[in-house]
Order: C-alpha cells, then structure tokens, then sequence
C-alpha cells in the first residue's frame, strides 16, 4: 500500500507501510504513548500484559522490551529523558516512575495506588497524584506532570522529586481544566497543557501563570521540537459519510501560526491514522502517532524519504 502525501510547504509528510516490524505472534494491543530517547530509539508504551514497554530503531527493528508486572491495566504517558532514562506515568496506580533503558526502575512520583482525596479538583493543596496521564521535563531537570482525570492540576518538581508548587483546579476559565491529558515545554519556557475536554491548549510561564490559550477540538498528544508545536486531536471532527473523525495532527510556529495539518480521514483508499492518543517526533523529523484506537503506532516521513 502507497500511502498519499499529506501536509503542506515544506512540512510534507508520508505514512511508513507497516512500521514497525513486530515480532512474530506480537500485537501492541492498545498504544498509549510514545517518545524518542536521545539516541533516536523510539519507546512504545502499550496496554497490554506481556510487553508493556518496547523499543525499536528509526528502520523500525525491534530493539526491546519489558514492563510486565510492573504497570496497572491503564498505563497512560511515556517520556524520554535527556539522560536516557524512560519516564512512565501510570493512571491507575497514580505513580509515575522513571526506568533504567533496561528496565529498573529508579525513581517514583506519588504513591502507589494511594491517588489524592480528591476527583474534582476542589481540594487546593491537593497531593500529587490522581490519575496522571504524563509529563515533562525541562533542560535543567524540573519536572512537569499532567494530574490529568483526578486533580486538575499541573505539578511542578525539582529533578530529584521534591514538589516545588501546583496549578490548576476543574473548571473551564483560564487556569482551570476539565481533563489535564499531555504537557510538553518549548524553548521560551513556557508550559503547553493539553485541556482535553475544554478544546484547547493552554499556555503558561513555569510558575504556573496563566498566558494564553489556542483551540482545538480533543488535543490528546503534543510535542514540541525545534520550534514546531505537534498536537494531535483525538476526534476532532465528525464526517457525514465515514463517521468518528479518526483524529488530525496539526503543526505549528511558537507563535501561533499554522504550518501544516492533516487528518485520518485524508484518503480515498485508507486511514491514515485512527485515535491518536499521543504522539513524539525524532531529530530527522519524523513523526509518530500512538494510534490508542487501532493498537498501531503510525510513522510518518518527510516525504522526500522513503521510509
């Protein structure tokens, strides 16, 4: 199968046929999110029991994997670190703890199964954590978690765990979210929070200042990488004749402006992607999409590539 072109101007892209190679008898299941370390390796992070977390190279061989036991049914947000270290956020467990490349774990945020006494973000000072769903982390190490279904809230660490403050309460004003579901950082220092249920993204300084907000019907994933703001959109739309909106991916300057965009439904023949849930992009910039609905990881290259 030939996938058709997708994008605009100089951000054109192609979906890779059948990447990656997976294994003989093995299935992702259900992918929930995805990251590339800093050595071009991309990190899969899927809900099911017997590999939970793999690794693959850029050509799409398998590399690794491991997590079984370690996670609940529902681990949500995968993120690499700049010092190689694998980061997973576990929703229903309310942990989020940071993982040796090969496995041991190392460090944990919040308490296992132990969530904060609180579901609708009311309680102030409320504890990280209530069902987390991801997080980032900044050049010099602090740590930025997305306390996305229970709290509300965004959650600010130092790099060795100490909490440093928190944002955030339920509601739809500025400051307030309906679901807290990604978080990525750019290059200003400013927070990007994926508010999932209010359609929007908001923007805020590292102390949790409110600065801005961009709409977007569901965005579920966002990464930014040299100045290019990648979101992906769950449903964002409903088609009369092919119904749910099989999510958009959509890329854009810090400022605001709207640099290419496309959507799962953009073929005649296929679907391009089907619930994006999260998404990550490498240093050649590639882009992939952690399909939550189909259990695929998508991967798209520049179209001058050819895979």
């Amino acid at each position: 199968m030939t996938y058709p072109i997708v994008g605009s101007g100089a951000y054109r892209f192609q979906r890779v046929e059948n990447w990656p190679v997976l294994p003989d008898s093995w299935s992702f299941e259900c992918t929930s999110g995805v990251a590339v370390d800093p050595n071009g390796i991309v990190w899969v992070l899927c809900r099911n029991s017997h590999h939970p977390v793999s690794a693959w190279r850029a050509d799409g061989t398998f590399v690794a994997a491991w997590g079984a036991g370690l996670f609940s049914d529902q681990p949500h947000g995968i993120s690499a670190a700049a010092d190689g270290t694998i980061w997973i956020v576990d929703r229903d467990w309310h942990v989020a703890t940071r993982f040796s490349p090969d496995g041991r774990p190392l460090q944990t945020l919040g308490r296992k199964l132990a969530p904060s006494p609180t579901c609708d973000g009311r309680v102030v000072r409320a504890r990280p954590f209530n069902m987390p769903t991801n997080l980032a982390i900044a050049p010099d190490g602090e740590i930025y978690a997305a306390d996305g279904y229970g709290n509300h809230k965004v959650h600010r660490f130092a790099a060795d765990g100490k909490l440093i403050g928190s944002w955030g309460r339920q509601g739809a004003g500025p400051g307030e979210f309906a679901l807290v579901h990604d978080i990525a950082l750019d290059s200003r220092g400013r927070v990007f929070v994926c508010d999932d249920e209010n359609d929007r993204v908001q923007i805020f300084d590292r102390e949790g200042a409110y600065l801005d907000e961009w709409p977007f019907a569901n965005p579920s994933g966002i990464c930014i990488r040299e100045d290019v703001v990648y979101v992906s959109e769950l449903q964002p739309f409903r088609d009369a004749q092919r119904g749910p909106g099989r999510c958009r991916v959509s890329l854009w300057t810090l400022d605001r402006e709207l640099l290419a965009q496309w959507r799962g439904s953009d073929s005649e023949t296929c679907d391009l992607m089907l619930g994006g849930h999260a998404l990550a992009v490498d240093a050649l910039g590639s882009i992939y999409v952690a399909e939550v609905a189909s259990g695929q990881l998508a991967k798209f290259v520049r179209a001058m590539e050819s895979g």
